[in-house]
């Protein structure tokens, strides 16, 4: 793999936010294995309510084995697509142990559960990461990413503080949608005077490009996790998809 950077959070508080679609979760479950993977603590509680596939819980057997600490609802909540709010959430906000990552919802009720916590988390250091797809619907411009931005900081009474660019077409991606990502990324920095703090890409296109392409900006390699039930890509062959959509099924029944 090429020499890209890799991110370091400055701040010990990481809250990933997105519209619908964007990517979000796949940031934040491949940000936290990431970082424990390089001797992090990390912890990171699911606050998504919108949608029953895509959520962080999704992954919980694979962040444990790594020792992330996954907050997420056992028992008979595991599944439920209710607004819960668990103690251990506010636990890892004010812990100062390592990393702490909140994976927050991508519409306005799953904001809101963030802006219900809003006077706890300005009392620590933290990021508020908004993913960024130029290729969903109203983040195709850079006036529509503004829009939401706006939204998402009106819901969780927090100001996005940077950028992770993850334009993708699915298996469609290829190195110029990931460059054209991010230069749309760039456009959308400048609008808001934030930057963009993070390139998130599939790890083989990661491979094809080289850093200066990117400004040398740190990258995530992404190995896809957030698979629906009814989709299991034939050439997925690894240990990882195979346990995740194990655990998928399995949690449909706890």
């Amino acid at each position: 793999m090429l020499a890209h950077a890799e991110y370091e959070p400055a701040k010990p508080l990481l809250i990933i936010v997105g519209n619908y679609g964007s990517g979000k979760t796949e940031v934040a479950v491949n940000l936290a294995l990431g970082l424990a993977r390089r001797g992090h603590s990390v912890s990171i509680a699911d606050l998504d309510v919108v949608n029953p596939y895509f959520r962080c819980r999704e992954a919980t057997a694979e962040m444990e084995e790594q020792g992330i600490h996954v907050i997420v609802p056992r028992g008979q909540l595991y599944a439920a697509d209710l607004p819960v709010l668990l103690p251990g959430v506010r636990g890892a906000i004010v812990s100062g142990m390592g990393v702490s990552i909140l994976d927050v919802g991508g519409d306005e009720a799953g904001a809101r559960i963030v802006g219900s916590l809003a006077s706890l988390i300005n009392t620590v250091p933290h990021a508020v990461l908004q993913v960024v797809n130029e290729r969903r619907p109203f983040t195709d411009t850079v006036a529509g990413c503004t829009k939401i931005m706006r939204e998402i900081e009106a819901s969780t009474k927090l100001r996005v503080t940077g950028l992770i660019c993850n334009t993708h077409l699915m298996d469609e991606t290829d190195a110029a949608t990931v460059r054209s990502g991010y230069a749309f990324g760039v456009a959308v920095a400048k609008r808001t005077g934030l930057r963009v703090e993070l390139v998130a890409a599939d790890r083989t296109i990661v491979e094809q490009i080289e850093p200066a392409l990117l400004d040398h900006t740190a990258v995530l390699p992404i190995d896809r996790r957030m698979l629906p039930p009814w989709y299991l890509r034939s050439q997925r062959t690894d240990k990882a998809a195979r346990v995740l959509l194990g655990d998928r099924l399995s949690g449909q029944h706890r």
